[in-house]
């Protein structure tokens, strides 16, 4: 008993961050980043939000793209957040 109730309150309590690879081109690696971030709630409802590889390059002032990476955060399952990251000249 005591331990579905730890399970439960794990469940509604937890929180996780994961940065994932998207892609990777043949240009070099730039010293330039850029990000473009999108926070929706219980990941259905995202209201004009754009984490688009454009507008993060865009945002980083990246004419060529060397890697595309997504991090997604979850909140309590309730505030979900998709950050994609991009590094470039």
């Amino acid at each position: 008993m005591i331990f579905a109730i730890v399970l439960a309150t794990g469940a509604f309590f937890t929180s996780c961050a994961v940065t994932l690879p998207v892609t990777a081109t043949s240009n070099e690696v730039g010293a330039k980043v850029g990000s473009a971030t999108a926070t929706g709630f219980l990941g259905v409802f995202f209201f004009d939000q754009d984490a688009s590889i454009r507008t993060a390059a865009r945002n980083g002032n990246i004419n060529r793209i060397s890697t595309v990476d997504i991090k997604h955060t979850n909140i309590f399952g309730i505030i979900y957040t998709y950050e994609t990251i991009v590094t470039g000249e």
